[in-house]
């Protein structure tokens, strides 16, 4: 391999867990600070992460809503893999991330686009969970497993996270 060659890492974001979301971006964004082009697949739970906090007014079925209601709306608001302690956990590793001036999760994220990281929403977990575009962040994009696969193809790292 000629060393002049861009090396890639693809991520697959399925867990919606608050550490996991930045564990991958962290590693994402470590990657990207070494020249690799990243892509983060954001499927299932994942796609949490990319969901805007504000209610976005949009016609759903009766699963489609019920799908709405139980996620997390946006990164901020994704619980913990562990002692999530009914929501008492995201409050206290977000206070001891504080004192250690260490970037949360909606940083991370934003950091990732400043980044030129490609930030990807599964769109067909999308129709399976009635999210919309306009629920998502922008400038994010949308493609299914095939457009992962050709990104995971060439990667010399790829992640299931």
């Amino acid at each position: 391999m000629n060393l002049s060659e861009t090396k890639k890492t693809t991520i697959v974001l399925f867990s919606g867990d608050y550490d996991k979301a930045m564990a991958a971006y962290i590693i994402a964004n470590g990657a990207a600070a070494y020249d690799h082009e990243v892509t983060i697949f954001h499927t299932f739970w994942g796609l949490n992460a990319l969901r805007k906090e504000e209610q976005v007014p949009v016609k759903k079925g009766f699963l489609e809503g019920m799908f709405s209601k139980m996620m997390p709306r946006g990164a901020d608001k994704m619980g913990l893999s562990k002692m999530n302690f009914a929501g008492m956990g995201p409050k206290m590793i977000k206070q001891v991330m504080s004192k250690h001036n260490a970037m949360t999760l909606p940083q991370l994220i934003e950091l990732a686009q400043e980044q030129d990281i490609k930030l990807v929403a599964c769109t067909m977990t999308m129709d399976l969970l009635g999210l919309s575009q306009q629920e998502l962040l922008d400038g994010i994009e949308y493609a299914g497993v095939a457009a992962y696969l050709a990104d995971a193809q060439e990667g010399n790292v790829n992640l299931f996270i």
